[in-house]
Formats: structure tokens, sequence, C-alpha cells
């Protein structure tokens, strides 16, 4: 049970903080940075839950969606990979699989890549999408220095995969979507 009776405690004002197993941390750590950005993913996806233009399956998504970042938050905030803490799980990203294979299937194959845009629903998960990615590098770079549950990693870039096919689903199945043209600009 999480419970927050005072939320300015100071403890930050030299510059640290600390992780959820109480050691005390640089603001700037790896460790910090990569669970910073899964939370700035969780935010832009919440902005995103405004524009799904009605669709209650893609809002059940997406609040499964925050939720699990919150998931991947907490799994990153404590060192190590012990099961004595709440670490993301395989499951979590076979649902994301399954979820991302059953949106795909009346999408038309891409003949192009998309620029990020057509509705303000696909606009948003477009940058929701690149937030994930951003996390996902951050997350590697994290497991180059430190221990970092696995499940983590593959979460990230399931979910980076899942927003963009969520795009599509928002641009009427890829009807909408902008295709990109080489050198169009020249």
């Amino acid at each position: 049970m999480v419970r927050l009776d005072v939320i300015m405690t100071r403890g930050g004002d030299a510059g640290e903080t600390s992780l959820g197993d109480g050691t005390r941390v640089r603001k700037d750590a790896l460790r910090v940075a990569a669970y910073g950005t899964v939370d700035e993913a969780n935010a832009v996806i919440g902005v995103l839950r405004l524009h799904l233009g009605g669709d209650p399956a893609a809002d059940a998504m997406m609040a499964r969606i925050q939720n699990d970042l919150f998931d991947v938050g907490a799994d990153l905030c404590v060192p190590g990979t012990g099961e004595d803490r709440l670490r993301v799980t395989d499951m979590q990203c076979l649902r994301l699989e399954t979820e991302l294979a059953e949106m795909n299937r009346p999408i038309p194959p891409l003949r192009s890549f998309v620029l990020p845009g057509g509705s303000p629903g696909a606009a948003h998960a477009h940058l929701a999408r690149t937030i994930a990615r951003r996390a996902e590098r951050d997350v590697v770079s994290l497991a180059a220095e430190d221990a970092v549950n696995p499940a983590v990693i593959r979460y990230l870039n399931r979910l980076s995969d899942h927003l963009f096919v969520l795009s599509r689903r928002l641009n009427g199945n890829g009807a909408g979507d902008i295709a990109w043209t080489p050198g169009a600009s020249r």
C-alpha cells in the first residue's frame, strides 16, 4: 500500500534522490534518468487518452499500459533483479503482443515509412512512441552498467511497436497515414 502524506520533503534539494531501496543517488544517475523517461512516456500517454476519439477499447489498452508503466518505474527504481520486489513480467509483454496483433489485423501493410501525424490521436501516439523508444534506450544504457530486469527492455520495445500500430488504427486503419516522400524537399 502506498501512502504519501508529505509531497515536499526538501530531500532532493542537493541534487540527490532516494531509490526504492533507500539508496541515495544523484538525480542524473542512469537509473533515475531511465525511470524518469518512463514517467514521461506515461504522462504523454495520459494526453494521448484525451485524443482517442471515443475509442473505448484503445482507452482501456492505454489505461492498462499506464498502470504497467508504473510497474516498470517501480521495477527500475529498485536495483537488481530479485523477485522480492514488484517486477515486470513476460505476461505483460505478451499482452502487448496480443493487442498489437489484433489492432494490426485490419490494417493494410505499409508501402512507405509514415510521418508522425494524421489525426490528433495518431500524432500523440507517435509522440508517446518516440518517448517509449527513448526510455528503452535509457534502460539499455543502464543495463550496460547495472542489473536490470530483461523483461523491462522487452516491454518497452513492444510498447513502442504497440503505439505505432495504435497510431495507424487512429488514422482510420492506415487510411489517414501520411506517407514519407523521399527527397520531397530537395
